[in-house]
């Protein structure tokens, strides 16, 4: 039986370890917290994260937790439209789901294969020629086929095998909140919730998470929204981060004062927004009769701009399935590294273009911007949306 060792247990870990597992790997899921829970929010799922979650046979449950998000058009902080909202067509509209239904589903996905192993630290990665692969915490040493590298940006294995890749700064620090139905304020109909604002350094997103009280009055359907500010995370406690948020977002147009009103400080999660300069010069790592691979923002982490984080994790675990079931060991590793390189390369290039198009800073400057963003936003989001949806798993 082949075993393999896989490292985090994100969403990008979650699904590659039950994917092995389904097809009869033995896989020891190590994560370096003492528990595996998700983070209280959500997470925004393009055409080509949804086909690789179905490629990975989680379709059917992805189906009962996600909610479509039409094209909200994006507006000014003084109400104005820069983009306008557009119909999107269906293949290409993204999803968003609650992070914690689709941490339910992965880990119902897991199976008995998988032996999950909580306050397990990897400190070193073993990846010669002549040795099985294996990762240590300092006083235990794992063997396996295969290590899968899912340790997120910081990852201690990425930092080994390509120290060349280093964690930078993206400048800005992101706050995400999902306000539960049963809390979140009665909008009028002519006060759409989904759309994005877009001021000097700020940014404002929001999405209806499902239909409200069809949940019931779980506290898994509500509204979801992203801020964005350019600049340091905020060392305060939630209340005073919200606050904070209040002040900076007063006289945008509704509903974000209203639903910055309705937040929980309990339900702030707030995020430091960092990349990968440069990337990582392989993705793949032979050794002995298998190898090493880095899988998700251990491989590719980038700003969260264009929403691709998560879906090029299950993009990775799926082209890794499918061509362990395809090929040799060791062929698999190197087509691995060969098929997810460049594909990671274009979109975090065309990441950082709409980065430097949501960062623009300086009162000429922004003039210029808005009066382009109507041509430049739909060119480089039709790009980039494009790319998503031409995406297929390794056949």
């Amino acid at each position: 039986m082949r075993t393999a060792v896989v490292v985090g247990a994100g969403l990008g870990g979650l699904a590659v370890a039950g994917a092995l597992a389904r097809s009869g790997w033995q896989v020891t899921l190590l994560e370096r917290a003492d528990r595996v829970r998700p983070e209280p929010t959500a997470v925004v799922l393009w055409p080509n994260g949804v086909r690789a979650l179905r490629a990975l046979g989680l379709g059917a449950g992805l189906d009962a937790i996600a909610t479509p998000l039409p094209d909200g058009g994006i507006r000014r902080p003084d109400g104005q439209w820069l983009v306008q909202p557009r119909p999107t067509p269906a293949e290409r509209m993204p999803v968003v789901v609650h992070r914690e239904d689709l941490h339910d589903a992965l880990i119902a996905g897991l199976g008995d294969r998988v032996e999950l192993r909580t306050g397990a630290a990897v400190r070193s990665v073993r990846a010669n020629a002549g040795e099985r692969p294996a990762v240590s915490d300092g006083a235990r040493t794992i063997e396996a086929d295969l290590v899968v590298a899912a340790d997120g940006t910081d990852s201690e294995i990425r930092r080994q095998l390509a120290p060349e890749a280093a964690v930078v700064s993206s400048g800005c620090a992101a706050w995400r909140a999902v306000i539960p139905w049963y809390q979140a304020p009665k909008l009028p109909a002519d006060q759409p919730v989904g759309g994005e604002t877009l001021g000097a350094g700020y940014r404002f997103v929001a999405a209806s998470l499902g239909e409200r009280g069809a949940a019931g009055g779980s506290s898994r359907g509500g509204i979801y929204w992203v801020a964005t500010a350019a600049g340091a995370p905020r060392p305060e406690p939630p209340e005073t981060q919200l606050a904070l948020l209040r002040r900076w977002f007063a006289g945008w147009p509704a509903p974000i004062a209203e639903l910055l009103d309705a937040t929980d400080p309990a339900d702030l999660v707030q995020q430091e927004i960092r990349e990968l300069r440069p990337l990582p010069r392989a993705y793949g790592f032979p050794a002995g009769p298998g190898g090493v691979v880095l899988l998700g923002d251990a491989a590719h982490a980038m700003p969260p701009h264009l929403g691709q984080g998560a879906c090029l994790a299950f993009e990775d675990a799926a082209t890794l399935a499918s061509l362990l079931r395809e090929s040799r060991l060791p062929d698999a590793v190197a087509s691995y590294d060969r098929l997810r390189r460049p594909r990671a390369a274009t979109m975090v290039r065309q990441t950082r273009r709409m980065s430097a198009v949501l960062q623009t800073r300086g009162r000429l400057a922004l003039r210029a911007r808005d009066a382009a963003l109507g041509t430049i936003s739909p060119r480089l989001r039709n790009t980039a949306a494009s790319a998503a949806a031409q995406w297929q798993p390794p056949t």
